[in-house]
């Protein structure tokens, strides 16, 4: 198909928003068909949200039905990324599950630095500032992302646990708005900011952006003050500090939820959590001696389809990683100081055994980056401890901050790095187990393969340069050029590591 069709879902902890796209797959552009949002409110009615409760699980699931009824009927492939609400929740699995079963929908979990990642990239596409150094700020229910970019180039960021529904539920609830919760909502966000405020110093930006629900109301809100039209569109549309004080000021002296629904531009959905929202903002302006604001109206959703293009349709070289990606796990790499010439010629064998066994593992060039990434810090647990270095390097891999790949897929790349040695994938294991069955295969494949090259390169000589590969019926059989002197240990090697690979593919492993 010339024109692919593409869906995308922000599962947010206020709204949940769907687009649907048609990809250019020659430009990596994108017309927008269709978009549609629901207030599911995720994030409510859970202390601090760290569960998620029956009844916005149930909206959620709900939600994501309409979402996929819709996609399916626009021909569409969906991808949908949940951010704080599900993050955070202790029983997130159950959300995944349901949604995977009841909507037909897979959810990945994105990191707070990689949400912001995604929203930076959708701004890249909205507003003229290509070229130059931005301060990104998205409010979203359950927490704030900053990022301060250039171009493709991102030089901070940072995920913030405030957001207008937290800070609803921990400071004014159902009650009304008063001085004293005002006053301490205000210092809360002021201490919560530090970190951000220290950095933000450190690397000057030329304009600050803003995206999302609540930035996005209130320039809607200034925008009305101004003389201007609802229905005008806010890209690019630029506000001052002294308009946004004036319309917070209006906010928190509109006590009562009734007093707030008479706010001209207020959105009545919106009406409940937009004391908290605003005030968050003013905080974000006050910390960080922001001047004026810019209005993306691109944010998230639109920032998973440029992400999903990247990777499905315009991979910058089918050698290795995108840039991002490689340059993610090259610096994960390197702080953990890896013996960089065996992970690399491990590496080089993994690929290679991969590319030569397509016709039996069946995967394609996403399956092939985790399985780089995989290799490349299978041993950054030795770190740690050479003892049990496995376990340390998928406990590392799963806490690193990984551009570019999202919870799921950092968990995938985890546990094939996790099997490169002793025990095979098992049902005792938690953190396999608690993944779906699809990707659970995927991860018995790639470990099989990374168990043989890592075999392979026993002695730490890198002695193998070569590999051939015949497929005959239920036997493969590689053939192995080298360095004579060890290729004999590294075909002992291989010989000791090829189980998973034999019980996984249905065929019998001869090195000769």
């Amino acid at each position: 198909m010339d024109r692919p069709r593409l869906a995308a879902i922000d599962i947010g902890t206020n709204s949940f928003h769907l687009i649907i796209v048609e990809v250019d797959t020659n430009t990596g552009k994108f017309n927008i068909l269709g978009r549609e949002k629901e207030s599911v409110r995720l994030g409510s009615g859970s202390k601090d949200m760290k569960f998620l409760g029956e009844d916005a699980m149930n909206r959620g699931i709900e939600a994501l039905k309409k979402f996929s009824s819709l996609a399916e009927s626009a021909g569409a492939q969906v991808r949908a990324i949940a951010t704080s609400a599900v993050r955070e929740a202790v029983n997130q699995q159950e959300f995944i599950m349901r949604a995977r079963v009841e909507a037909g929908i897979r959810v990945e979990v994105a990191s707070g630095v990689e949400e912001a990642r995604y929203i930076y990239l959708g701004i890249l596409q909205s507003v003229p500032v290509f070229d130059k150094r931005i301060l990104m700020i998205d409010i979203g229910g359950g927490s704030t992302e900053f990022l301060i970019g250039e171009g493709r180039d991102i030089h901070y960021d940072n995920s913030l646990k405030l957001g207008a529904i937290r800070l609803t539920e921990r400071f004014f609830g159902d009650k009304d708005t008063d001085s004293k919760s005002v006053k301490a909502c205000r210092a809360y966000i002021s201490g919560f900011m530090a970190s951000v405020t220290r950095q933000s110093a450190k690397h000057k930006y030329d304009i600050a952006v803003g995206s999302s629900g609540t930035i996005l109301n209130i320039a809607s809100m200034i925008n009305l003050k101004r003389g201007g039209n609802v229905e005008t569109r806010l890209n690019n549309f630029v506000f001052s500090k002294s308009e946004l004080y004036e319309v917070v000021n209006e906010i928190v002296e509109a006590k009562s939820l009734k007093q707030k629904l008479k706010i001209p531009g207020l959105d009545p959905a919106r009406a409940d959590i937009i004391t908290a929202g605003a005030l968050l903002l003013e905080q974000i302006f006050k910390e960080l001696k922001i001047k004026e604001m810019m209005i993306s109206e691109y944010a998230l959703r639109e920032g998973i389809i440029l992400d999903t293009i990247e990777k499905k349709f315009i991979l910058k070289d089918e050698d290795h990683l995108g840039n991002l990606r490689y340059n993610s796990v090259m610096h994960v790499a390197e702080n953990f100081r890896i013996e960089k010439e065996h992970s690399a010629h491990v590496t080089g064998l993994a690929l290679k055994i991969f590319d030569l066994t397509k016709k039996l593992h069946k995967l394609g060039n996403i399956e092939r980056e985790y399985l780089e990434a995989a290799t490349i810090l299978h041993e950054v647990g030795g770190f740690v401890s050479h003892s049990q270095h496995h376990r340390h390097s998928y406990y590392i891999i799963r806490n690193a901050e990984m551009l570019g790949f999202t919870e799921n897929e950092k968990e995938i790349i985890a546990n094939v790095a996790r099997y490169h040695r002793k025990s095979h994938p098992k049902a005792k294991h938690a953190d396999y187990v608690k993944l779906s069955a699809e990707d659970q295969l995927v991860i018995r494949k790639l470990a099989a393969i990374l168990r043989v090259a890592d075999g392979l390169d026993r002695s730490h000589t890198s002695s193998i340069k070569e590999i051939e590969c015949t497929i005959v019926d239920k036997r493969i059989v590689f053939t192995l050029h080298g360095d004579e002197a060890n290729i004999e240990l590294e075909k002992w090697g291989a010989e000791s590591k090829k189980q998973l690979f034999e019980e996984v593919f249905g065929v019998e492993v001869v090195f000769v």
